[in-house]
């Protein structure tokens, strides 16, 4: 149901001043854009029906074939506690900050996903309370700085061995 919305930020002054609410992180700043993925505060019966209208809009499938699913879906989202739902929309959140990190990667896009920054800042910062939404990830994006020692220096990850484990 996409319980997320991406907001783009390029004004470099309202860059600077997330900064602070970043863990005084400067990526923030010195990207050229800052993705910021945010999840609806509010999935009710109301977003579920208008997500199915939609779907009957763009596939023309009939009410006969929707209406189960969707009425499963408003009767199991109508017993679930409010963080429950949050839950499961943050983890949508990092679904599709997946998909952005391989876009960028595939574009040569630099990325450095956050969730080193302080939400409710970021939310007041950029008015997104009004909008339904609240924050959850943080990722600056754009190219490489020619001076950035960090590029040539090698990543620290895990042996491969203490990481997958294979189960015959």
């Amino acid at each position: 149901m996409q319980p997320i919305r991406l907001v783009v930020v390029k004004n470099k002054e309202v860059q600077a001043a997330l900064v602070p609410h970043s863990y005084m992180q400067k990526q923030v700043a010195q990207a050229s854009h800052v993705l910021v993925i945010c999840i609806e505060t509010n999935i009710d019966q109301e977003y579920i029906a208008k997500y199915f209208e939609k779907v009957k809009k763009v596939r023309g499938t009939s009410d006969q074939i929707l209406s189960p699913f969707k009425d499963a879906l408003v009767d199991s989202f109508s017993e679930k506690e409010t963080e429950e739902i949050r839950q499961w929309s943050t983890n949508q959140a990092y679904l599709a900050m997946g998909n952005l990190l391989t876009v960028c990667a595939m574009e040569h896009i630099d990325a450095c996903p956050m969730e080193g920054f302080i939400p409710s800042a970021y939310d007041e910062q950029l008015g997104l309370k009004a909008m339904g939404l609240s924050s959850v990830l943080v990722l600056p994006v754009g190219k490489r700085a020619k001076d950035d020692f960090f590029s040539e220096m090698k990543k620290v990850r895990r042996d491969l061995s203490e990481t997958i484990i294979h189960i015959k």
